[in-house]
């Protein structure tokens, strides 16, 4: 089984800036690719951005421009760089990680973009 530890969430000011990383570990083999989603109160889980295992990487509109995902592939480790904060944008994040037996997900990490 893999496991998925994140870090990096908190509180920020609006326009503000924060890094996320997620490490894993365990069983890594056939990686499809990995991902971030967020999940707010109340709402649906919905994609943030996600990488392939080719480096090929997609964005959810309303976070294109603003976000960045990225990896290090010598760490295991998948980061999600983001900008231009917007009170919206908060929500647990949770990243994943997706091969050929379904996704794995980690426990999830609370982003608050308030004054």
């Amino acid at each position: 089984q893999v496991q998925l530890v994140e870090s990096g969430g908190g509180l920020v000011q609006p326009g503000g800036s924060l890094r996320l990383s997620c490490a894993a570990s365990g069983s890594i083999f056939s990686i499809y690719a990995m991902g971030w989603y967020r999940q707010a109160p109340g709402k649906q889980r919905e994609l943030v951005a996600r990488i392939t295992s080719g480096g090929s990487t997609n964005y959810a509109d309303s976070m294109k421009g603003r976000f960045t995902i990225s990896r290090d592939n010598a760490k295991n480790t998948v980061y999600l760089q983001m900008n231009s904060l917007k009170p919206e944008d908060t929500a647990v994040y949770y990243c994943s990680y997706n091969d050929y037996l379904g996704v794995s997900w980690g426990q999830g990490t609370q982003v608050t973009v308030s004054s």
